[in-house]
Parts: structure tokens; sequence; C-alpha cells
């Protein structure tokens, strides 16, 4: 089989607010930062801990009979449980209460009140757990959009997606493999929506998806305390390789009203970008109208036209971004590890 080229995502240490939006934000690219104070999370938060923190509050979460989940077919089922319960069975192995089978694996992705209309907030959802996490102040308040509770179950694999805002992963126990892909490799991760319809990035079906080995892998694995910046649109892939808690801290990158205000997952595109696939959806109606071997020759002047206006290399967009940054002050120098 053909290989990927592949990339091993840079580890920084010692980084404060300044070293992260002068040396690590305006390059728009993913960073591993280390050592940063997540609070008293990495040593409280045991199983024992979080059952009693957590207690009889129920959560809705998924249960897959296979590791892999697949969000585009839904190979999974929605089920409740007690928080204290569903921790239980995701920390084992083996299970001898299921709902689909004794192997079963678990996943919580925490929601607010209102899933309809109001972002997971971890102080709203977990008060008592919320104490012991500090979110790393490297944005302005003002720019805050959720923190998200998350928990697997040992060998879970999530799908490969992209958050149209920027986002930092907080690993606070166990050990997590994340795979990432850059935007400017959206042509060759067979998207439908936000996500990649290749499920198995490790053994691609290369029949069906002959073009993902043009897609560069970024790599890294995150341990008990790690950090991982995922800038807004990075493409990303998770495997749990050990039972694990993390939180995702998403923010603002954009001016608030480029969102959608009805988005309380912050992955639905920005208010632009669904006006101009819209109006692409149009145009293509249009070009129905015509022959075939007319909307061949007009499609590929439209894929020449959008090419010219939007498309940007890696070191072009860089600069762009550090041309435009508004909110990096500088900073001391950083220390790669």
């Amino acid at each position: 089989m053909e290989l990927q080229e592949k990339a091993t995502v840079p580890i920084f240490v010692d980084v404060d607010k300044d070293i992260f939006l002068r040396d690590i934000y305006p390059q728009r690219r993913p960073a591993v930062l280390r050592g940063v104070n997540l609070g008293p999370c990495l040593e409280k938060w045991t199983i024992d801990y979080l059952t009693d923190k957590g207690g009889d509050k129920e959560v809705k979460i998924h249960v897959s009979t296979v590791p892999q989940m697949d969000f585009l077919h839904k190979n999974f089922a929605y089920k409740t449980l007690p928080f204290k319960e569903f921790v239980k069975r995701a920390s084992e192995k083996k299970h001898s209460h299921f709902f689909l089978c004794e192997e079963e694996s678990y996943y919580l992705r925490s929601l607010g009140e209102d899933v309809r209309k109001e972002p997971a907030d971890l102080s709203k959802q977990f008060p008592d757990l919320a104490a012991d996490f500090h979110i790393p102040e490297f944005f302005a308040p003002d720019q805050f959009f959720s923190s998200v509770f998350r928990i697997s179950s040992s060998g879970l694999q999530l799908w490969t997606h992209y958050d149209v805002m920027d986002n930092l992963l907080a690993q606070v126990t166990g050990t997590k493999r994340v795979v990432l892909y850059s935007p400017q490799d959206a042509l060759h991760l067979y998207l439908s929506g936000d996500k990649s319809e290749v499920l198995d990035i490790d053994s691609p079906d290369l029949k069906r998806f002959p073009e993902f080995v043009k897609a560069k892998r970024y790599e890294c694995m995150l341990e008990t305390g790690d950090l991982l910046f995922i800038p807004a649109l990075w493409f990303h892939n998770t495997l749990a390789l050990q039972f694990g808690v993390g939180i995702n801290v998403f923010w603002r990158h954009l001016p608030a009203d480029s969102y959608d205000k009805k988005d309380p997952y912050g992955n639905k595109d920005p208010v632009a970008a669904t006006r101009a696939l819209q109006a692409l959806e149009r145009v293509l109606h249009t070009l129905d109208e015509l022959p075939a071997d007319y909307r061949d020759f007009y499609g590929r002047r439209m894929i020449q036209r959008i090419q010219t206006r939007t498309f940007c290399d890696s070191e072009s967009q860089t600069s762009s971004q550090q041309d435009s940054e508004s909110t990096t002050p500088g900073g001391q120098v950083n220390k790669p590890g």
C-alpha cells in the first residue's frame, strides 16, 4: 500500500499566554503544550473520585459493539446511565452489565442543559469537578464558547472531522493518539459535511478512497497533563489508548457574528461559508440546463476560478495570519520539548 507522508506534531514546554499568542497561535498549526497548569484534576480524577463527584447525575452516552465509532453511519446507540455507573463501565474491559455486548465501548461528550440551544460548560454540567480544572487563559474571556467534558473507553476511536472554532484538547487522565490533517488536504479526505468517509485511517480501503494517500498525516501522543492546540478547520481523529478523561475548550477565532447563533456544538460552518455553499448548489443546478460536455467545460472553468480566488499555500496562509492577527501580543521565547 502506498503510504501517506507523515509528520510529528511539535511539542512545546513552559508555554504561557504570551508565548502561545506570539509564537504558536499565529502559525495556525497543531501544537502539543506540555507543563501548562491544569489544576488538581491531574491527581484527583481517579475512577473512585469521578464516581463520587458525578454521582447519580444521568448522562447521555454513545455505546458501540466495536471500538471504531462512525458518526456517518451511526454504528452506535444512544443510551442513558447514571454518571457513576457509566464511569464504572467505561473503565472496564468486559462488562457484567451491558446494553449490546459484554465488550461494548462507551463514549461521553457532555451537553448543555438545553442541547439544542446551550453549549456544553463544565462549570454548569459538572460544577463539583469544574473546580479541579483550570482553563488555560490563552484567549479573551468573551471569546469562550464551550468546555466539553469527554470520557472514553480504552481503544475507542472517534471519526475524523473538523470544527469551525479553535480548540484546546486537555488530556486529564490516560493517553491518547491524535492524528490530524491540514484543511488544505480536504480534497483528499472524502468529506461528507464536516466528517471524513474514511473510517479506518490506519488501513484505508484505497480502492474506495485512492486519493486518501495524498493527505499528509500529522500525529502526536497525548500524555496526562498535555494540551493539544487544534486550530479551526484542522481535521482530527482520536484513539484512546487507555480509559481516559479529556476536556475540549473551544473559543471563537473569528468575530462572534461570523458563527451560526443556533449552533450549540460549534461545528456548523460560518455563516458566510454556508451562504457560499448554498449559492454553489444553485449554480450547479443552473449548469444542469446544459449538455454534459458543456457542463464539464464550464465546471472546469469554475474550478480554475475558485482556485485562483481562494487557494493559498501553507507559507502564504501563515504570513497572512501573522499580518492580520490583532490579538497577538509579544512574549518570551518558547522551549520545544
